[in-house]
C-alpha cells in the first residue's frame, strides 16, 4: 500500500515516515501543496494524509483539486479542530478528520480502516477459488454446490485468503488485517481459526486449498 504524506511541519512528517513505513507501507513526504497535487497525479496512492497549513497550495484547495479526478482516500491532519472545519472537510470529500495532536495508534487504526473500505470498494461480490465461492454481498460461501456456514472472522480470514488466492501470507498480515491489531508473537488466534476453517472447507472434500508453509505463512491456491 502507498501512502502520501503532504505535511509542511518537518517533525511531524518523519514522524509519519518512520511510523508508516514501520508497518510495512510504502511513504513519500512533501512539504507543500503544489508539490503534493503533482505527486498525487503521476503516482497512485492508496491513501493521501494531507495537512490544512500548506505553502503554496493549502489543504482545502489540494483537496478540492484532487476530488475533481480522484477518489483516492484522503485524510485530513491538522491542528484546526473546530467543528465547522471537520465539517469543511468532510463536506470536501475527505474520508477523516484528525486533529492534532495524535497518537499514532490512532491515527494507524484509521489508516488501516481507511485502506479496507478502499479494497472493500474495489473487491468483486463474488470470489472463486477451485470450486469454492464466497460471495461477499449476501456473506454466504460455498463449496461446489455444498453451503458453509461461517461466523463472521471465519468469512473475513476466508474472504482475505481468497482475495490473495496464490500468495503467502504471513501470520502478521492475517491478524493485522483480520483482528485489525498489533501482532502479538504469543497468540495462537491465526492458528486456531485456520485450524476451524478448514475443518469446514477442506477437511469434507478431497481437494484441499489452504496450505501452510512452515516458518512462512498460508496460501489458498488449488493443488494436483
Amino acid at each position: 500500500m502507498r501512502i502520501l504524506v503532504i505535511e509542511d511541519e518537518i517533525k511531524t512528517a518523519e514522524y509519519l515516515h518512520q511510523g508508516l513505513t514501520e508497518n510495512g507501507y510504502i511513504v513519500d513526504c512533501t512539504n507543500n501543496g503544489a508539490d503534493g497535487l503533482h505527486l498525487a497525479q503521476q503516482q497512485a496512492y492508496d491513501l493521501v494524509i494531507l495537512d490544512v497549513n500548506l505553502p503554496q497550495v493549502d489543504g482545502w484547495g489540494v483537496l478540492e483539486q484532487l476530488r475533481t479526478h480522484s477518489n483516492t482516500r484522503i485524510m485530513m491532519l491538522t491542528a484546526r479542530g473546530r467543528l465547522a472545519d471537520k465539517v469543511k472537510g468532510l463536506d470536501l470529500g475527505a474520508d477523516d478528520y484528525l486533529v492534532k495532536p495524535f497518537e499514532f495508534p490512532e491515527l494507524l487504526a484509521r489508516v488501516r480502516t481507511l485502506l479496507r473500505r478502499s479494497e472493500h470498494s474495489l473487491a468483486p461480490e463474488t470470489l472463486k477459488v477451485a470450486d469454492l465461492e464466497l460471495d461477499r454481498g449476501r456473506h454466504r460461501a460455498y463449496r461446489g454446490s455444498r453451503r458453509i456456514d461461517l461466523t463472521a472472522k471465519e468469512f473475513a480470514l476466508l474472504h482475505l485468503l481468497m482475495r490473495h488466492n496464490g500468495e503467502v501470507l504471513s501470520r502478521t498480515q492475517i491478524i493485522s488485517l483480520v483482528w485489525d491489531m498489533n501482532f502479538d508473537c504469543d497468540t495462537n488466534v491465526v492458528e486456531v481459526s485456520i485450524r476451524r476453517l478448514r475443518a469446514k472447507i477442506d477437511d469434507p472434500f478431497d481437494n484441499k486449498l489452504i496450505h501452510t508453509l512452515r516458518g512462512v505463512g498460508y496460501v489458498l491456491e488449488p493443488r494436483e
